[in-house]
């Protein structure tokens, strides 16, 4: 029997990012997923707590055949995503499949104006969705 992959989804407590690692899972694949919200929904927006923890996540791999391990990871400081591709390698010792999902969503990204209206703290959405994607690959790598 052929050892199952592993693969890392990060940004998986809801939406897309879930959707993969669900569907890695039913190939019966090892999935870490990453998220900040551990086992209570932290994430809002506009004032309403979005659904999905990594627990939730976790569960729905195991589910669906898989093996979820769930990690809690800010993706935008590259200290705390070293230390997700280090504790892959120590229990793993490989990553096969690297998913890069994680986003940032700022309440003021919807509101009404132009961007040039909007405070600089959107940058955020940059490091996250776009800088942490490299820093991932990097220690992926």
């Amino acid at each position: 029997m052929p050892i199952p992959k592993v693969a890392l989804v990060t940004g998986a407590t809801r939406g897309a990012g879930k959707g993969i690692a669900l569907g890695l899972a039913a190939k019966g694949m090892t999935v870490y997923v990453t998220g900040r919200s551990g086992r209570t929904a932290t994430a809002t927006l506009k004032g309403e707590t979005l659904s999905g923890t990594l627990d939730e996540t976790i569960a729905a791999i195991n589910a669906a055949g898989g093996t979820g391990i769930g990690i809690t990871c800010d993706h935008g400081d590259d200290e705390q995503t070293r230390q997700v591709f280090e504790q892959i390698g120590q229990e793993q010792g490989r990553l096969d499949v690297l998913v890069n999902n994680a986003a940032y969503i700022d309440d003021s990204l919807i509101d009404p104006g132009g961007f040039w209206e909007k405070s600089l703290d959107l940058v955020r959405i940059l490091d996250i969705g776009l800088r942490s994607a490299y820093v991932a690959s990097y220690y992926a790598a």
